[in-house]
């Protein structure tokens, strides 16, 4: 996709995800992440917390009157356990509690050991609570599943179970998003004709970055996929990278 640095950086800051999963999260912690998420140039397109944070970050949203700013919470995260009653539990929740979108970790482990049977029912149960209600995403920490042919089937599995975003990684394994398993992804969602949507995560500090994966959607799907509907990305050490080259 031709465009300027600057080009570039106003659409990445719509697609960003602004995201704080720590142990050390608290409630102003919370409070300015949401506040970040209006930013001079724009909107970012959501912000996503720990289901303990969703009430307070959707009470600060409301008092910052941005309803397009997206409320975002995880699921059995970031290890990917797949005992479906608790996970169910924390999303409905979350749901009660004024999520917009919940994002469920695909059970990476399972699928390495060569057990696919457990991430599918979790995903059928947790597409279940989700549908009608709030959107589903599934996080697939590619990283960890390395393998193509992982990446490739756990993609399968997150379309057929309906999720309507996936994600690469959670950020919190050695190793995040990768042009290799961006592009598994991207071709999975292609030839399945299916609307899901992608989310690029972990390891994208700088512009360059961004570019490189708003061109691989581009050249497979065209500017109709330049939105947040479609693509994100998370990383919120890459607003202060934006901010600045907006600036300048």
């Amino acid at each position: 996709m031709e465009s300027t640095g600057k080009e570039l950086a106003h659409l990445a800051i719509g697609l960003l995800d602004l995201t704080s999963l720590n142990a050390a999260d608290n409630d102003a912690h919370i409070v300015e992440l949401c506040r970040r998420a209006l930013t001079p140039f724009g909107p970012v397109a959501s912000v996503c917390v720990y289901p303990r944070f969703v009430a307070l970050a959707r009470k600060t949203l409301r008092q910052l009157d941005c309803p397009s700013v997206r409320l975002v919470t995880v699921a059995n995260f970031p290890f990917g356990g797949s005992r479906i009653a608790p996970i169910i539990a924390d999303i409905e929740q979350a749901i009660a509690a004024g999520v917009d979108e919940v994002d469920v970790v695909y059970p990476y482990h399972a699928l390495i050991a060569a057990e696919a049977e457990p991430a599918k029912a979790l995903l059928g149960a947790c597409r279940a609570v989700c549908e009608g209600r709030v959107r589903f995403k599934v996080i697939l920490e590619t990283g960890v599943l390395r393998d193509p042919q992982l990446i490739r089937r756990a993609s399968l599995d997150a379309i057929e179970a309906g999720a309507d975003f996936i994600k690469t990684s959670t950020g919190k394994s050695p190793v995040s998003a990768t042009e290799q398993a961006v592009r598994i992804i991207l071709t999975a969602i292609a030839e399945s004709e299916a609307p899901v949507g992608i989310k690029v995560c972990g390891g994208i500090r700088t512009l360059d970055d961004v570019r490189l994966y708003v061109d691989l959607v581009h050249s497979r799907f065209g500017d109709e996929w330049l939105n947040p509907e479609r693509l994100r990305m998370g990383a919120i050490g890459l607003l202060d990278e934006l901010s600045a080259c907006l600036q300048a």
